[in-house]
């Protein structure tokens, strides 16, 4: 049942965030901030009571719910599913603490979309029946095609739209890839059935198989997302509110690369195994040429979203490398990444709510005015780059390492990141906070609430960096086990 609280507890705490406004203009938030604490409480509590478990899945609950088609309310977790859960709660944190003066008219709304946003994002990383993980993916997008449009800026209704077209025609074909995977396994058996196990190690043609795994692949590479179906992301970014782009970069983004985790490579292992050096092509290309897109950008979010985009290639390139130490890599980059990122967004939507811009070219010397803000904008922008000590760094060299064995000159490119990413950390520190103060009236720096809020940020990104074993030995079992049940021999240079 601490399964179904999980998601129970963001559902129902929307709801109130949504009614509490009828009292008090400010008891949404503080609604929606107390049903993150009880979420927070709940997460802690499952870790504590499977601490010692030596099971894989460390909390199981099933029970029928359209039987007449074999689907079923299945949830589970995992230590891979335990870390992404965790993650999605801190993050939750972080977007109300950002969208705390920010969002100024209809707050309950505001925040009974972030928190259905939250609870379809655990549904995802809990759900097991596949057409149960569809329900909680679709939940997922639609409160966020809200906040974009409702509590965006400029070109929100555009960027809004575009959001829900890429994500939905995805979703399509894994709908698609999910109903034909069902008939297939009542071809074999007579019955119907979405059950993450009992489609696990189902046979099927080869041919079949390829086009059903291109079907999940590409809905979750784009919400990765990679390239080439990465051109959502800085437009939802720009235009996105400061809560909406913390959870879509910290969160959202990493239900596709758990996705390509959980689903594509166990269910599909020899297509994916054929499937790899492309796969791994465009992880590499995605690494490249997203950062030298941020270069180019005189938005700051727009130039963090395409961060963004670099940082998920080392992801897609770990998930099919479908080494150990590059998969741990890959489960490193998201943690890693879902936190920095948050924080650089945090940081840009806290500059435009004082400056009433984005734009880099009309901010420099901030670091007089705003030196606060700026010391955690320099940390995060290090961390950004892969400052060793840091949980970026981790990320990356585990995937790398990994990847190497594999494929090294796919390997041997993505590294030339390393080269690149200084330069765009460096962009955003000269332009927004070197130089003269360009300002002619005072600006307010971080509030105390803000200075706790991304302090816990860098705690958590000091902590992932020097103390991973934590989370290695949480998610290796996990990662093992998909290992095991891909039952492909061979790397992916023998193919």
């Amino acid at each position: 049942m601490m399964l179904l609280a999980l998601i129970a507890v963001l559902f129902f705490g929307g709801l109130a965030a949504f009614i509490s406004e009828r009292w008090h203009p400010a008891a949404p938030r503080w609604t929606a901030l107390a049903a993150l604490a009880l979420e927070f409480v709940l997460v802690l509590l499952q870790y504590a009571l499977t601490a010692d478990q030596s099971s894989v899945w460390i909390a199981d609950l099933k029970w029928p719910w359209i039987s007449r088609f074999g689907i079923g309310f299945h949830l589970a977790m995992d230590g891979l599913s335990l870390s992404l859960v965790m993650l999605t709660v801190v993050l939750g944190f972080m977007a109300v603490s950002s969208s705390w003066t920010e969002i100024r008219h209809r707050q309950g709304f505001f925040y009974f979309n972030l928190l259905m946003c939250l609870a379809g994002t655990v549904g995802v990383f809990l759900a097991l029946d596949l057409f149960l993980f569809f329900f909680s993916w679709e939940v997922m997008i639609i409160p966020m095609y809200f906040l974009i449009s409702i509590w965006g800026h400029e070109d929100r209704t555009a960027a809004a739209i575009k959001f829900v077209i890429f994500t939905q025609v995805s979703g399509l074909l894994m709908l698609t890839a999910i109903i034909v995977l069902a008939l297939i396994y009542h071809g074999y058996t007579g019955v119907y059935s979405f059950d993450y196990f009992k489609l696990l190690g189902m046979p099927l043609d080869a041919e079949v198989a390829f086009w059903l795994m291109l079907g999940f692949f590409v809905a979750f590479t784009v919400k990765l997302p990679s390239v080439p179906f990465h051109t959502w992301l800085p437009d939802a970014h720009t235009q996105a509110p400061t809560g909406g782009s913390v959870i879509l970069a910290g969160v959202m983004l990493k239900t596709g690369a758990y996705g390509l985790l959980r689903f594509v490579v166990p269910l599909f292992p020899e297509a994916s195994h054929q499937f790899a050096p492309i796969a791994m092509t465009l992880g590499a290309v995605s690494v490249l040429y997203a950062a030298v897109m941020a270069f180019a950008q005189s938005d700051l979010k727009r130039l963090i979203a395409y961060t963004s985009v670099s940082h998920m290639g080392f992801v897609l390139l770990g998930v099919f490398a479908w080494d150990l130490l590059a998969l741990q890599g890959a489960v490193m980059t998201m943690l890693a990444h879902g936190i920095s990122a948050a924080a650089l967004f945090m940081i840009a939507g806290a500059l435009q709510e004082r400056l009433h811009t984005r734009q880099m070219g009309n901010m420099g010397g901030l670091w007089v005015a705003v030196p606060h803000l700026s010391a955690m904008a320099l940390f995060f922008a290090i961390a950004s780059l892969g400052l060793p000590g840091l949980g970026n760094f981790l990320g990356e060299f585990l995937v790398l390492l990994g990847a190497f064995k594999v494929n090294m000159l796919l390997t041997a490119l993505a590294a030339l990141v390393m080269i690149l990413s200084p330069v765009y950390a460096l962009i955003i520190m000269q332009k927004a906070f070197y130089g003269p103060l360009r300002l002619p009236h005072p600006i307010a720096d971080f509030s105390r609430r803000d200075i706790i809020a991304m302090g816990l940020l860098v705690v958590a990104s000091i902590w992932l960096g020097l103390h991973p074993h934590k989370v290695l030995e949480t998610t290796e079992p996990s990662l093992q086990q998909a290992m095991q049940s891909s039952a492909v021999t061979g790397s992916t240079d023998e193919q």
